[in-house]
């Protein structure tokens, strides 16, 4: 039997290649608000974040510049997950993508989590989501975690947003 990861570990960043490397810092700026780090102009990477950590996101044009995103049926990146800490941020970033005119591909309560699916400028997928408290995680009879996949409600979300301080 392998010894599990420890359970501290985390993934701490994501580094994604883009074909315009100003778009894809229009997207994950300018509309998800995430914070420049790094970014020379004319260059050919940027680094983002939230909380001024050093970064969240690196995006980069090295082997990708005027690229097109691969083709369906191939491998490759299904989405980059963003967590939210609590419900109304989550809902002020789905209103942000919304006002940007982004279309959401889905929304769904999987029972430990809210998402909303979306597509980045590059075609990537992106998922925003906030957890549900452990305590709230549906389980079987059996005891084992029990995810599903329900609609969620986009208008109750952007409405407690609307709410929140």
């Amino acid at each position: 039997m392998t010894t599990p990861v420890h359970p501290a570990t985390r993934i701490g960043h994501v580094h994604l290649k883009v074909a315009d490397l100003d778009r894809a810092i229009g997207f994950y700026s300018g509309v998800l608000g995430f914070e420049i780090m790094q970014y020379r102009p004319g260059g050919r990477a940027a680094f983002l974040s939230a909380g001024g950590y050093h970064h969240h996101i690196g995006l980069n044009t090295w082997d990708s510049l005027d690229g097109t995103p691969p083709p369906p049926g191939h491998t490759g990146l299904f989405h980059t997950a963003f967590l939210y800490p609590d419900r109304a941020a989550l809902g002020d970033a789905v209103r942000r993508v919304l006002d940007a005119g982004i279309p959401l591909d889905g929304a769904t309560d999987h029972g430990v989590s809210e998402a909303v699916y979306l597509r980045d400028p590059d075609d990537n997928g992106v998922e925003l989501y906030r957890d549900k408290p452990e305590s709230d995680w549906p389980h079987d009879a059996g005891g084992n975690l029990s995810m599903v996949n329900s609609p969620l409600d986009v208008d109750a979300l952007l409405a407690e947003a609307r709410a929140a301080p």
